[in-house]
């Protein structure tokens, strides 16, 4: 049973210092026994806090499944690191622990000569179906499912499928789903572990199998994949070929890693920056330089729109209005962002699509002006109030305030169209409408902004 209690950074190290001090003193039995009081997730942790020189002595003297568990939690370089130091035989046994989706994940972050280790421990069978899996595209349902599945005839009886299920159970992923098909491995139907227990033993799985099986096909989107598992509550997802003959499954803890990989993704991209690979505490001053300064070298070029407009006008207009720019920008990128920021969450979860474009339109133009309304008679009473009286800036008269409260006022309605527009463009264009986010919508309203403003003020004053 575990006695793991969210201990922080100093409470890891302790409990890393004692494993270490056991290993020094050769207390091994006693490591053992303080090893198996906690679950795999969080042994991870704790060697997170363990140093290298004894890294290798703990990992050894992890059972064969606690080391394949841990060994799946680590970061590539560990993972690198362990393959390394770890013999042929001991790399057999991890291996032989593991699903196959999960060797197929650690093989993707492997170089050459690791991966060729791996291949030359694994079974000639595994080593066929890595082969299989590692053919298709990386963000494909194909890429994220395993061969290890229970499977059935239409014609065997619940006593069959129970006595295969015990002598199988083991190296299977999951045994709460299985599935029935033909001679040719064309998906028939489903039967749960439940359905199997409640029914009487002689009855044939054709007469209890569910017909109705929602699949998908290898080379569909992952993340797709995914959000069906949001949709349905599914365990387990059928993946099948073409022919709808069953080639694998994918698992709700595979759809979870999609999700998670996605929302982290689209976070970076909303921040103007390129997605991380590994955690930032790992990740070195360059990776992070290199992801970063793309994004601001181009979102900065872009800027030069605005200087362009504020140096059109800057003659032409009261230099006083030039106070009030920083205010009127800010507002219009906050509201895009708004705007954006709720679409793009829609868009993922499934909850709009391109169809509803106009629906959308509409309710961003009311939410909009609504907005604006209110926004704009604040800038009003705020220009009144701070900088007029409190201030007594004689530049600032009531016709500078109403231009300022127009101006904002139509800011946040073209803001929050931008923000809804653009992620919808993205998607009619296949790409990804994260990208579409915060930095671009802040560069285009800047312009726009500026532009409007000073239309306004020009016609006012």
């Amino acid at each position: 049973m575990s006695v793991f209690k969210e201990m922080d950074r100093d409470a890891l190290a302790a409990v890393a210092k004692e494993w270490e001090t056991a290993i020094a003193e050769r207390r091994y039995a006693d490591f053992r026994v303080e090893v198996s009081r906690y679950h795999e997730s969080e042994i991870a942790e704790i060697f997170e806090c363990i140093s290298e020189e004894y890294e290798s002595r703990a990992f050894r003297l992890l059972t064969k499944e606690q080391a394949a568990e841990v060994f799946l939690t680590f970061d590539p370089d560990r993972m690198e690191r362990i393959i390394s130091i770890v013999s042929d035989a001991e790399l057999a046994n991890m291996l032989e622990e593991m699903y196959l989706d999960d060797t197929v994940d650690i093989i993707e972050e492997m170089p050459a000569y690791v991966v060729k280790r791996i291949m030359r421990n694994s079974t000639k069978e595994d080593r066929a179906s890595l082969a299989r899996l590692l053919r298709y595209p990386k963000d494909s349902a194909g890429a994220i499912m395993t061969t290890e599945y229970v499977r059935f005839r239409p014609e065997q009886t619940v006593e069959d499928a129970l006595t295969h299920i015990r002598r199988v159970a083991i190296d299977k992923e999951t045994i709460y789903t299985a599935y029935v098909t033909d001679k040719e491995r064309h998906l028939l139907g489903i039967v749960t572990a439940k359905q199997l227990l409640i029914s009487p033993t002689d009855t044939l799985l054709a007469d209890i199998m569910e017909e109705h099986v929602i699949s998908v096909t290898t080379a569909e989107d992952k993340e797709a994949v995914a959000m069906k598992f949001d949709k349905y509550g599914f365990l387990a997802l059928p993946v099948v070929d073409a022919e709808n003959r069953l080639v694998g499954i994918v698992t709700v803890d595979d759809a979870m890693d999609v999700l998670r990989e996605e929302v982290e993704e689209d976070i970076a991209k909303m921040a103007g920056m390129s997605p991380a690979e590994v955690p930032y505490l790992k990740a070195s001053v360059r990776s992070l330089f290199l992801s970063r300064v793309p994004w601001l070298l181009l979102l900065m070029i872009s800027a030069t729109f605005s200087s362009t407009i504020l140096n059109f006008f800057e003659a032409a207009l009261p230099a006083v209005l030039v106070l009030f720019v920083p205010m009127l920008m800010d507002t219009g990128g906050n509201s895009g962002g708004q705007a954006s920021v709720t679409l793009i969450r829609g868009l993922s979860l499934g909850e709009v699509s391109g169809r509803d474009t106009l629906r959308i339109l509409y309710k961003e133009v009311c939410v909009g002006l609504l907005c604006g309304l209110a926004v704009g008679a604040a800038a009003f009473l705020k220009v009144m109030l701070i900088d007029h009286f409190l201030m007594a800036n004689p530049a600032v008269t009531v016709s500078v305030a109403l231009a300022v409260a127009l101006a904002m006022l139509v800011t946040v309605l073209i803001a929050k169209l931008i923000g809804c527009l653009l992620p919808l463009l993205a998607v009619r264009l296949h790409l990804d409408p994260a990208v579409m986010a915060s930095p671009f919508i802040t560069t285009i309203v800047d312009a726009l902004a500026l532009l409007m403003y000073f239309f306004i003020a020009s016609t006012l004053l």
